[in-house]
């Protein structure tokens, strides 16, 4: 018989969904996850030297987890992380230097960055964000140490950070979130905090008590997740302080995102799969 497992998140509940949607085998390791009004779509990762040209988007039934689409080998060298804002995807394309922006269905429409250029601006980004007022913020973090941010039409706006240890500096900013008063929040992963800035790049504070973290979602309370390598996800109120601590995956979790029901899905790379969290009916938000 199989196992029922609960976690807390401070006052909530969720039962915990593994694997949650099906999909080809062979495909590659899922290394991000996202939710639109399309249903949830999967971010697979494959070394485009040596693997195999499968799809790098796949898009699920958000009740039921089957396979809807897939699409973005000829699109997607290096897959990083994904990110849905309304009708849009964002994918960060790592190695080719590049964000890339499809509609729900994969169609291309723009992209920040030159392709396979690096330093063009970026130099392996790693995460994108979109602010409440459409401006767009790149974490540009395995080689660049910084942030970029961008207007609503890619038009480059600034740029701030540099390597290092030190306050507003960054060893490597692996994801990027922008809560709904404008605030700026980056996961310096090997710094092993969350550092928060207001939009023109002032530092405003640091965020301590994570190893690794890899990801960021923030909820329409601008209540902020975040997965880190102990393994746990963390829930943060607005102003930083902890409202709750679990560990929902095995090994940890690369990417994170919700949904308007309050489920939480979590991109695992070993084992490769998805993880949904399933809130537990008159468990208190």
């Amino acid at each position: 018989m199989p196992y029922t497992l609960v976690v807390a998140l401070g006052s909530l509940r969720y039962q915990v969904e593994r694997p949650f949607g099906r999909w080809q085998e062979g495909a590659g390791r899922v290394t991000g996850v996202a939710h639109s009004r399309r249903g949830v779509h999967v971010l697979l990762r494959e070394d485009p030297l040596h693997d195999t040209r499968g799809p790098r988007v796949l898009t699920l039934d958000g009740v039921t987890g089957a396979p809807l689409a897939a699409w973005g080998a000829d699109v997607i060298a290096d897959a990083h992380l994904i990110a849905a804002y309304g009708d849009r995807l964002y994918i960060v394309d790592r190695d080719a230097h590049q964000v890339i922006v499809a509609t729900l269905d994969g169609e291309v429409r723009s992209r920040l960055g030159e392709r396979n250029r690096p330093l063009e601006p970026f130099n392996h980004p790693t995460d994108v964000a979109v602010a409440p007022d459409g401006t767009v913020y790149v974490s540009d973090g395995y080689a660049g140490a910084s942030v970029h941010r961008f207007a609503p039409d890619g038009a480059p706006l600034a740029r701030w950070g540099r390597w290092g240890t030190g306050p507003g500096e960054f060893v490597n900013p692996h994801a990027i979130w922008v809560m709904r008063d404008g605030r700026v929040v980056v996961a310096d992963r090997e710094n092993g905090r969350l550092q928060v800035f207001d939009p023109e790049g002032t530092l405003l504070t640091i965020w301590t008590g994570f190893v690794r973290p890899a990801a960021l979602w923030g909820d329409v309370g601008d209540r902020l997740y975040v997965v880190d390598a102990v393994p746990t996800l963390t829930r943060l109120a607005p102003d930083g302080a902890l409202m709750g601590r679990c560990r929902p995956v095995l090994n940890g979790a690369h990417g994170i995102w919700g949904d308007e029901g309050g489920r939480l899905y979590l991109a695992e790379g070993n084992p490769s799969r998805v993880t949904r969290l399933v809130p537990i009916e008159g468990a208190q938000a």
